[in-house]
């Protein structure tokens, strides 16, 4: 049986703030926001390093207290929404879903006491 997570959303918020960065590559930065349409969920916006000028924008959802589901929300170049069907694209955004896994991994034992 899962158990309902019990951390509020700011302190989760926080803690992602801290832990993603470590899990980026270097150069790579990550603004993390509550989503404000769900109270387990992340909306996490990152900027690629490079001269490429992309970013991406995630929305993370906590399944269950161990457990986060990612969506792909949106990719912009220099601003501009690009389709996110190129190699390039799908190649980063696998990279960044797995980065955003081995956090929420790495946060575990506080979102699973």
């Amino acid at each position: 049986m899962n158990k309902e997570m019990n951390v509020d959303q700011s302190t989760l918020v926080d803690a992602w703030q801290k832990q993603l960065p470590e899990y980026l590559n270097p150069g790579d930065s990550a603004q993390v926001q509550a989503d404000a349409a769900d109270p387990k969920g992340l909306r996490i916006h990152i900027d690629a390093a490079g001269h490429q000028f992309f970013s991406f924008d995630f929305q993370c959802s906590y399944l269950d207290r161990r457990e986060v589901q990612v969506e792909l929300v949106d990719v912009e170049r220099a601003g501009q929404t690009v389709a996110e069907n190129t190699e390039q694209i799908q190649e980063l955004t696998g990279d960044y879903v797995r980065h955003i896994h081995e956090c929420a991994q790495a946060l575990s034992p506080m979102t699973n006491p």
